[in-house]
């Protein structure tokens, strides 16, 4: 990334940046299509960059004095960094959406991304989420008793989604992007078409702007379904948003149990990856591809012992190999934010 544009950059548009630009290269995007109109961006974050914004009121609050400020900071703490950053590197002249919701950030991007190409307004979209780690971000969590805090000498024993004896979320950071591109613009490229983005749902859940409500989450999932035309008798593997915490993994079971029963088998990659906020939904997204891709199921990592009162679903314990055509992917948000895709094998 040239210097002239690190200057209005934050650790988390650099992480965006550099996975658009793998993804635009494996994807085969040149400079002419980039600035061609066609293709947008919808890529988000939670914040600004938080570490940004700490350094500069630590310098502020020395003496309430600004002469030290650079003029490029708020290019790091604007809540569409990320998407202004990757649009300004890469020349995007098309739309910009930056959606900010969270852990839903990038199932949210990847969904209007899809459905603007539906809509037509844009052939092509870059789309997906970055966080970067922070403390503020896991001590909030920390406040919340939502941090898992008892396996400090264990580390890789933690998250444990589903697990008896999980104990909350453990932070990561990074970024995940995805090319998405109508069909008949890919057919004319002759691109290499991973899946299909087949359904889209996100819905509010106002019990309460904490805690998960499966009822909630269950109304996302099915919406996404009946977007798709799919039955829940034909998805093959939920990717579920699960990140360990006593309440959430609960809520979350509960409602896959409503529409799928014990049909589909479960799985998260928190275990493997962490919680990286919004980026979460776009890695575990390329993750479910390569699944569809590979005709595997990676499971649950620290899935020792599951919870009694998440045993109401199928869960992936180990490897699992088998044909994967269709796949329903959770992300749920702290306030009441839900979201849901459904990924299919692509057919010609």
């Amino acid at each position: 990334i040239p210097r002239k544009f690190r200057r209005s950059m934050s650790s988390m548009s650099v992480y965006a940046t550099l996975a658009c630009q793998d993804a635009a290269r494996m994807a085969g995007i040149g400079e002419e299509l980039l600035g061609s109109g066609r293709l947008g961006v919808s890529i988000g974050s939670t914040t600004g960059s938080p570490q940004t914004m700490q350094d500069f009121f630590q310098d502020f609050n020395k003496d309430n004095s600004l002469e030290r400020m650079k003029s490029t900071l708020f290019f790091h703490i604007m809540n569409h960094s990320c998407a202004s950053n990757v649009a300004q590197v890469l020349g995007v002249t098309g739309r910009i959406l930056a959606p900010a919701a969270a852990c839903s950030t990038s199932c949210q991007a990847v969904g209007y991304a899809a459905e603007m190409i539906a809509m037509g307004r844009q052939e092509l979209m870059l789309c997906g989420g970055a966080d970067e780690f922070h403390p503020l971000t896991s001590g909030t969590f920390d406040i919340m008793n939502a941090a898992s805090t008892a396996f400090n000498d264990s580390p890789t024993s933690t998250p444990r989604p589903f697990d008896r004896d999980r104990d909350g979320i453990v932070c990561g950071e990074g970024s995940g992007m995805l090319l998405l591109e109508s069909l008949d613009s890919a057919l004319l490229r002759g691109a290499d078409i991973l899946a299909e983005i087949s359904g889209f749902a996100t819905n509010s859940d106002p019990a309460s702007i904490a805690n998960p409500d499966a009822a909630a989450i269950a109304a996302c999932m099915q919406l996404a379904l009946s977007d798709a035309g799919v039955q829940p008798d034909q998805v093959d593997y939920v990717n579920a948003h699960a990140t360990a915490t006593e309440q959430g993994d609960i809520a979350e079971c509960e409602a896959i149990s409503r529409i799928f029963g014990h049909g589909a088998p479960v799985s998260s990659l928190k275990g493997h990856l962490g919680h990286a906020m919004a980026a979460s939904g776009t890695l575990e997204l390329a993750a479910c591809i390569e699944m569809i891709r590979r005709e595997l199921l990676i499971p649950t990592l620290n899935l020792d012992q599951i919870d009694p009162r998440c045993a109401n679903v199928t869960h992936v314990q180990g490897i699992m190999k088998r044909p994967v055509q269709t796949v329903l992917k959770n992300n749920f948000a702290l306030g009441g934010v839900n979201s849901s895709i459904i990924l299919r094998r692509y057919q010609k």
